[in-house]
This record gives structure tokens, C-alpha cells and sequence, in this order.
């Protein structure tokens, strides 16, 4: 039986993150920096992360409850073994309508074709620069922008989605907005720029290096005139003029989303998150590995989000936001 099923403030339950594994192999400065997430940092063990049968279960319940659409990220989700495996299973689950992947596209040139076979229909791919000394200094790594493309070629032959992320930082890669515009919009790829966001407490955030959606906007107009598409549940969208491509800003900064965020998120290791700023999980993993059955669990989820009544960019927009812990980025996959 499907309850679909809304929280405190009236918003329904329809999108599920879910992080397969805590790891990545880059280390960017808005995200897991090296300083932080050195070579000796202890990564979930693999008793820790959940199962991909653990993974499946859930995510037909969280479907029962509304959920259409999957999203699967990391860390890098691609560092998951067999993880077209768990894909294949999921894409069966009733009522799930789109299953995407986010990913920094290294690995994705070797895996497109595999990820697309197994059900996959789409990746977001995070790229902060196409400049090759930036982007080496900004992943941490020293790696080059080449498998990051090749990436994105395998991905649209593969016959993927293709969606391009970039956090944009002042005066750290301010200079990639219009070369990165230029690149997408030959490619027809959709570009998301993200504002630089105060999530978790190790990416350095200070509001000084906060590029703004206006801000973005002036530079854009000045090069690839856009006009206003519509509004999405998280994006503000629009698209090249005289064209179909679109591109997007997440904005959780200067203009809230908070009223039409209809997402949950689950950590490698099984807890839920019902926000991407509330540091505050609930164990569904201890859950899962008792003896409760589904219907305790379905109850147990239905009970979290009806309470839920988060909207931490509201607040800080409004300057009444509490301090509060914060998972960190790099652990729930943003």
C-alpha cells in the first residue's frame, strides 16, 4: 500500500540520496579537504556501510512512501564495487521513476556504458574548473582535467543525462563562469552553478566568498544573454537564448529553497538525514540489522518525516538560525 506522506510544513517525501560509500579519491576544499581527510583518515570499514540488499529494502519502503526519484553518491560512488548491481535491483522497484548518479567523472569513462546497461539514466557531474593547473590545485590530487571529460564523452555516447555542477568560489575559480558556460552550451549539456555553501565544518566557508545567482547572472548576460525557464524544485532554471540548453542555480545562500525541498538523505553507514545542514541522523542501519519488520520500519520513517520541520536557509536568511552541528558534505553526498 502506498501513504504518501508530508512533513510539518506540508511538504511531501519524493526524493531519496542515498551515499554508497564515504570515500572519494579527490580531495576538493569545499567538499573533504586533504588538510582535514589526510592519507591515515579512518573511512567507514566495510561492515559499516550498508549492504546493497540493506539498500534495496529501504529504498522500497521510502517508495511506498512517495519517493520517485533515486539519487546515488559518495563520496565518489563510483569507488563502490559491483555498484551496477545494486542499480540493476533498484530500477525494479515499483513506483521509482528516475535513478541518477552524482559523481566527479573520473572513473565514469570505464563504468558509462556498464552504469547505463544497468538502468542508470542520468549523471550530475561535479567540475569546478576547465582550466588543468586549477582544476589539479582544486581537487587536491594533482589530477588533470582529461578523465573528467573523457567522462562526460562516455556518458552522452553511453546515452546518459548529463548534468555539469560547478561550486562556484570567489576569487578561486570565479574565472572558470564564462568558460565553463561556453563549454556546456557547445556540448548541450545542462551547467548548474552552485553557490559556495556553509555545509559541515571543515570546507572553510566565509560569506565573503560567496558568488551570489545575481552576481552569476551579470557575469553570464555579459557573454551568453539567458533568459528565465521556470523554476524546478531546487533550481532556478533557464536557458541560453535562441536555444534549448538550459542551465541552472542552486541558491541556497541568497534565495531559499526551503519551502519545496522534498528530500531525505542517506549516509553510507544508514543514517537519515532530513536536511543537509541538521548534523542531527537517525540510525535506520541498527534498524535494519534488528528484528524490526517493514512495517515497524515504514511506521518508524512516516513518524521522522511527518515531524520534520527543517528550513535552515530560511533561517539563516532571516538571522534566526541556531547553532547547530552539521554533517559534513562529503558524508551524505550534498
Amino acid at each position: 500500500m502506498n501513504r504518501h506522506i508530508k512533513d510539518s510544513l506540508d511538504r511531501p517525501l519524493r526524493d531519496l540520496r542515498i551515499s554508497v560509500i564515504d570515500q572519494c579519491n579527490l580531495r576538493c576544499q569545499y567538499c573533504m579537504p586533504a588538510e582535514i581527510f589526510h592519507d591515515n583518515f579512518q573511512f567507514l570499514p566495510k561492515s559499516e556501510l550498508l549492504s546493497f540488499e540493506e539498500i534495496v529494502r529501504l529504498s522500497k519502503i521510502f517508495a511506498s512512501l512517495g519517493v520517485i526519484k533515486l539519487r546515488l553518491t559518495g563520496g565518489e560512488p563510483l569507488l563502490r564495487k559491483d555498484l551496477t548491481t545494486l542499480i540493476s535491483k533498484l530500477v525494479k522497484i515499483e513506483g521509482i521513476e528516475d535513478i541518477g548518479l552524482t559523481t566527479n567523472g573520473v572513473f565514469l569513462k570505464k563504468q558509462a556504458g556498464n552504469l547505463k546497461s544497468a538502468g542508470l539514466k542520468r549523471v550530475n557531474i561535479s567540475l569546478v574548473s576547465l582550466d588543468d593547473e586549477l582544476f589539479k590545485q582544486m581537487n587536491g590530487r594533482g589530477i588533470g582535467i582529461k578523465p573528467v571529460i573523457e567522462g562526460i564523452a562516455a556518458a552522452k555516447e553511453a546515452g546518459l543525462g548529463v548534468k555539469v555542477n560547478m561550486v562556484v568560489k570567489k576569487e578561486t575559480n570565479q574565472s572558470q563562469i564564462l568558460p565553463m558556460a561556453r563549454f556546456c552550451k557547445e556540448e548541450g549539456i545542462q551547467l548548474r552553478y552552485i553557490e559556495f555553501m556553509d555545509v559541515g565544518h571543515t570546507n572553510g566557508w566565509q560569506m565573503k566568498n560567496v558568488l551570489t545567482k545575481k552576481e552569476l547572472l551579470e557575469i553570464l548576460q555579459a557573454k551568453f544573454p539567458v533568459e528565465e525557464d521556470y523554476f524546478g524544485e531546487v533550481a532556478k532554471r533557464f536557458r541560453y537564448k535562441g536555444t534549448t540548453t538550459e542551465l541552472g542555480f542552486i541558491t541556497s545562500m541568497s534565495e531559499s529553497f526551503c519551502s519545496s525541498c522534498t528530500r531525505a538523505r542517506l549516509s553510507a553507514n544508514g543514517s537519515l538525514y532530513t536536511c543537509l545542514f541538521n548534523g542531527k541522523g537517525h540510525d535506520l542501519k541498527s534498524l535494519l540489522r534488528s528484528k524490526m519488520s517493514d512495517e515497524e520500519l515504514t511506521c518508524f520513517i512516516i513518524s521522522l518525516w511527518n515531524q520534520r520541520d527543517d528550513r535552515y536557509s530560511d533561517e539563516r536568511s532571516a538571522g534566526t538560525v541556531k547553532k547547530q552541528d552539521k554533517i559534513e558534505m562529503s558524508f551524505i553526498g550534498g
